[in-house]
Formats: structure tokens, C-alpha cells, sequence
């Protein structure tokens, strides 16, 4: 398991950060996803703001069958650059560049 750098608080991001601080929030949202259901406020591509609770907790997600690759196919690579959430709201998968968060908002019991 790769360990992830100790993130100081607060920790918002900042238009110019460089690419290796971008993945680290990346990194570190990803695990956060996983352990708790965050708000995440984004700028959408057509500029609007969109608040959303999300999450990838396990025992949250729908269960997604699971399709075998066609011949020939390559299977998608993960992107570095955005993540894919499960929109605790709309019940729907939602994406996300990472570079469009503005805010991140969770508690810890």
C-alpha cells in the first residue's frame, strides 16, 4: 500500500499548485472517498458551481456488473487528472476534474 504524505491543515486547493501537488490531493481525496462521504463543491467545464455529497465507500456503492472485454479492447485508464464518484443524492456515477474543487467538506466520527 503506498503511504500518502501528511497533508497540512487546511489543506484547500490552490489554482497554482504544481502537477505533484495535484496528485497528491488526488491521492489523498481518493482515500478519503473510500473511508467517508465528503461534500465536494467544483466548477463545472460551463463554469457553474456544483455542490455534491459523494463517496467511494464500499459498502455505499451499487453493485456494477462487471462486463468482459471485448477482443481487441484496451481496458480504461485511470485518470490521474479526475475522479469518478457515486453521487449520494442523485443515486448516479458523477465525475469530477480534480482541479475544478474549490472546497472539501466531511466530518469524522
Amino acid at each position: 500500500m503506498e503511504t500518502i504524505d501528511v497533508l497540512e491543515v487546511p489543506y484547500q486547493p490552490a489554482k497554482d499548485w504544481t502537477d505533484k501537488e495535484w496528485n497528491k490531493f488526488t491521492k489523498w481525496l481518493n482515500g478519503m472517498l473510500k473511508v467517508t462521504d465528503m461534500t465536494i463543491t467544483f466548477t463545472k467545464k460551463d463554469g457553474t458551481v456544483r455542490v455534491m455529497k459523494c463517496t467511494l465507500m464500499p459498502d455505499v456503492l451499487p453493485v456494477v456488473e462487471v462486463k468482459s472485454l471485448v477482443e481487441g479492447k484496451t481496458p480504461r485508464k485511470e485518470s490521474t487528472t479526475s475522479i469518478r464518484v457515486f453521487d449520494l443524492e442523485k443515486n448516479e456515477w458523477r465525475s469530477f476534474a480534480t482541479t475544478s474543487v474549490t472546497r472539501v467538506e466531511f466530518s469524522i466520527s
